[in-house]
């Protein structure tokens, strides 16, 4: 039986040996930032896919291979059962552009698959299926995979046709992209149902399981929806080490696999129960766990916004739940030391960054556990008058007043068995934001074209702080809003720390570097999408025009931005920094002027 550990080594072992250069895996928080986190292999390799950027150049070769950290929060409803995960590794390989010598599309690319599974892992070829693009109103079936498979020994009542939800993959709503064949494994009749068309993708059992996706990457959709040839072909391959970890050890399950036994075991022991009686909640804290882990250890702190909720979501579901299994108070800490060690060979960074996970989960469980109990009662007070349905306004005043995220208060009405207006509470919320979008984008840019020269060079130098932030204190430093005026810039950040004098002084040092390095301010226009794959940075998700402005401080900042900017840094004189302090929980505010 292969252990996890093996059988990511033997992955990218069996590539390099076929002329693949092992790439790491890229951060969690992606370049591309119109999505909140990394959640496939091929997000770091878009520019290249795209042939925008050479991939000779910048890796030397056209063939690739990575395990890649990935997490995808559609999946958290469904976390529980034996097959979905926030947190997951995607184990892939690339031959980015075809090339007729060196090159592999369609067929390189499932029979190094084909290859991988039968020849390295000892798989049963006969428990193999495959599924094809059918084909839409824009792209043709694909003909080839089908005869490919066929060629390759796979008999055509185990090849499947599905449409765009299955068979084509797309990382968001634009970008490169192409139908794919997935590869599945049938697990056997016991897993099966009693449907005549059972088979991959069925509706009603587990019984085939996705083990891996083989995008063949031919197009590129724009904003528009519409889509064109890409001036390249691509593979793009994804297989989920979980899921295939499963396989080999064969276990019903991935939480019963090498990769959660550890933090499984543990738990059984801080609470004093056995995983077979309180399965679900097992699995949703030990999924969670893994996650919080490594959310933490890029960088993303606690918050209500953006990449910051998601994992304040997580850590509040594994407290909540962790208390409904009468866990101690430092479990959540007990189980991080056991992610920390099963992964650490291969992520050396979680050990080196475990002083900041444990405090950002003690800090949190302390923080959530103050207002948790006065929510609890705020919750019991809705149920005196025995509702069917929790309204929009009451649960909305949860997640505002007691920092109930909703998928907490949709677990406590599942409990009650009581329903919740799920429709409105999202009305209430997208309304909130829209007050506080108002209010960001009149701070953010946010001069006012007559305000004169002063706040033009105060704004101008508000690019430099944010980029100082982000150097000094983490890259989860991000924008939250800004005020000026002609006397003195106003700048509020996500950060979950007040800084200390000697963070501040750091700060103020390199904006004033960079001031008296008399950096060129450069203009530029261009798509959005071409933006924020330059690396300029973009908040508060507005929409964007099709052409936004970018503006680069030499190579030390780069932003989409509308507002007013000196020509040169040394415009600005002496930048002093008068005072650090909070403006909400998990923001900070910083006041500076501008000295002659």
């Amino acid at each position: 039986m292969y252990s996890s550990e093996e059988i990511r080594k033997r992955f990218l072992k069996f590539f390099q040996e076929r002329g693949h250069q092992i790439v790491p895996s890229a951060s969690l928080i992606p370049l591309d930032q119109t999505v909140l986190l990394t959640s496939a292999g091929m997000q770091q390799f878009v520019p290249y896919l795209s042939g925008e950027k050479s991939v000779l150049q910048d890796f030397k070769s056209r063939h690739l291979t990575s395990s890649q950290k990935c997490f995808r929060t559609l999946d958290i409803d469904s976390v529980g059962d034996d097959i979905h995960h926030t947190f997951f590794e995607m184990l892939g390989n690339w031959s980015i552009g075809e090339d007729s010598k060196k090159g592999y599309f369609k067929a390189g690319a499932i029979e190094l698959a084909l290859d991988f599974f039968i020849q390295e892992l000892g798989l049963n070829k006969d428990k193999l299926w495959v599924t094809v693009f059918k084909g839409n109103e824009f792209i043709p079936e694909d003909e080839e995979s089908i005869q490919i498979w066929q060629k390759n020994g796979i008999p055509l009542e185990r090849i499947k046709e599905f449409g765009e939800k299955d068979n084509f993959w797309i990382a968001g709503d634009t970008g490169p992209c192409g139908p794919c064949s997935e590869i599945h494994y049938d697990r056997g009749s016991e897993f099966g149902c009693d449907s005549l068309d059972c088979g991959p993708n069925c509706p009603h059992c587990d019984r085939f399981v996705e083990a891996w996706n083989l995008v063949f990457m031919e197009y590129e959709k724009d904003q528009k929806g519409n889509y064109h040839k890409l001036s390249q072909k691509n593979v793009d391959t994804g297989a989920g080490l979980e899921r295939l970890t499963a396989i080999l050890q064969k276990k019903k399950s991935s939480f019963e696999t090498d990769l959660f036994v550890g933090i499984i075991k543990k738990m059984e022991e801080v609470v004093q129960q056995k995983y077979e009686d309180q399965k679900r909640i097992f699995r949703i804290i030990s999924d969670h766990i893994r996650g919080i882990v490594f959310l933490i250890a890029e960088g993303i702190l606690p918050s209500n916004v953006e990449r910051g909720y998601i994992l304040r979501r997580i850590l509040r579901r594994s407290i909540r739940y962790g208390q409904i299994i009468k866990a101690p108070g430092d479990f959540l800490l007990l189980l991080a030391k056991e992610v920390i060690k099963k992964y650490s060979s291969f992520y050396p960074e979680l050990e080196e960054k475990q002083e900041e996970i444990n405090k950002v989960i003690r800090k949190e469980e302390n923080k959530f556990n103050q207002t948790l109990q006065r929510g609890l009662k705020e919750f019991d007070k809705l149920m005196i008058s025995n509702p069917k349905i929790i309204g929009a306004k009451e649960a909305f005043k949860l997640y505002q007043s007691y920092g109930f995220p909703l998928e907490l208060i949709k677990e406590l009405a599942r409990e009650r068995k009581v329903g919740i207006d799920q429709e409105g509470f999202e009305r209430e919320l997208k309304k909130h934001q829209e007050i506080s979008r108002k209010g960001s984008k009149a701070k953010f840019g946010g001069v006012d074209r007559e305000a004169g020269y002063m706040a033009t060079k105060l704004h101008t130098a508000t690019h430099l702080l944010h980029q100082a932030l982000r150097v000094v204190l983490g890259k989860q430093v991000q924008q939250m809003g800004s005020d000026i005026n002609a006397e003195r810039l106003r700048f509020d950040f996500f950060h979950n720390t007040k800084m200390d004098s000697e963070e501040i002084d750091h700060v103020e040092r390199m904006v004033n570097q960079k001031i008296e390095e008399d950096l060129k301010v450069k203009k530029e226009e261009m798509s959005y999408q071409e933006a924020v794959q330059s690396g300029a940075l973009a908040f508060f998700k507005e929409k964007y025009p099709e052409k936004v402005s970018v503006y680069s401080v030499g190579s030390f900042s780069k932003e989409i931005c509308a507002g007013p900017h000196v020509k040169h840094t040394a415009e600005l004189g002496k930048f002093k920094i008068i005072k650090e302090s909070s403006s909400s929980a998990g923001v900070r505010r910083i006041k500076a002027v501008l000295l002659k």
